[in-house]
Parts: C-alpha cells; structure tokens; sequence
C-alpha cells in the first residue's frame, strides 16, 4: 500500500482498489493533539478526537511506501502535516524501547516503510539543514526503513511530485 500525505492540492488521482492513496490534508478537519495520552490508556490505538484524523493514521500505519509532501516553515513541515503527524501517535504504544542505542516508542503493528518526502517553499541553506536532521532524528519513530528527501521551489511542485508518482507507477 502507497499513501501520497500533502498539504497542499496536487494534481493527482490514484484508485483506492490499487492500493493507492493519495489525502490532501487541507481539505481535512483535523484537530490539533492536545496531549490527553486517551489513544494510550482511555482507548489504546484510537484517538479520543473524533474527526478526519481517525481515518488517516491508520493508513499511515499500514502503508508501505509514504510520500510526504510539506511545506517548510523554519525548518520544520508546516502546520497541517505537522497537525497529521503528531494526531497518529496512536500508531505508537506508550511503552518504551531501546533501538539503535536510544529510546522510542513501541510500533502498534506499523509497517517499516520506504519515505520520501518533498519539502518545498523558498528556503534557505539554514532551513534545508534543520528539516533534514528533524526527518533523520524522526527515522525511528516513524518506522522509516529509507528516507528519501526531496526539495523544490512551489512552482516546480507538481512536477517534482509528478515524478515520484510515476516511479509508483511502473514498480
């Protein structure tokens, strides 16, 4: 299973039947995490907010290939893909592991996955270099077997994303 996360409308349709997703977060509603560990104690593996989110984490968890499409706000992914990534903590357990010498979180049935992931805006050195050490310092949590990291200007978006999409298409 493929799953294309944006924040932005792109121009692409994918049949669900093919595995395909493609969720464009700006037309969701979805609440920001307000830290109440509910998915954790008061229903494990299931937020407590109940909007769009709830039908997106889960095809988080079970896809096997993410595209990830951001913009970049001060080094970071930009308030809707942010809001997404932080509402699919249910996807972790609340016990701890040790992995490659540091501590996360126990994955609650989540396939590895190969990532890319498409940061766009005009962005300076200082900015590319912070989100990438932010999207290397997140491999773990994220159950990222390979990150790919991309960055384009806004106009250049849908061709760059284009690309990606096609490379779907003939695997």
């Amino acid at each position: 299973m493929r799953l294309l996360l944006t924040d932005t409308p792109l121009p692409f349709h994918f049949s669900e039947e093919a595995g395909n997703y493609l969720i464009d977060l700006s037309s969701q509603k979805i609440a920001h995490c307000v830290g109440c560990f509910g998915c954790w104690v008061k229903t494990p593996g299931k937020c407590v907010i109940r909007d769009d989110a709830i039908k997106i984490y889960p095809l988080i968890a079970k896809s096997e290939e993410v595209l990830y499409v951001s913009r970049i706000r001060y080094g970071c992914y930009d308030t809707p893909m942010k809001t997404m990534l932080e509402r699919a903590i249910p996807i972790q357990q609340a016990f701890i592991r040790i992995h490659h010498g540091e501590t996360h979180h126990v994955q609650r049935a989540v396939k590895p996955k190969k990532a890319t992931i498409i940061g766009y805006g005009n962005l300076s050195p200082e900015e590319k270099e912070v989100f990438t050490q932010l999207v290397h310092r997140n491999i773990h949590n994220m159950c990222f077997d390979t990150v790919t990291l991309r960055f384009t200007a806004k106009d250049q978006l849908n061709e760059v994303v284009g690309r990606e999409v096609l490379s779907w298409e003939t695997c």
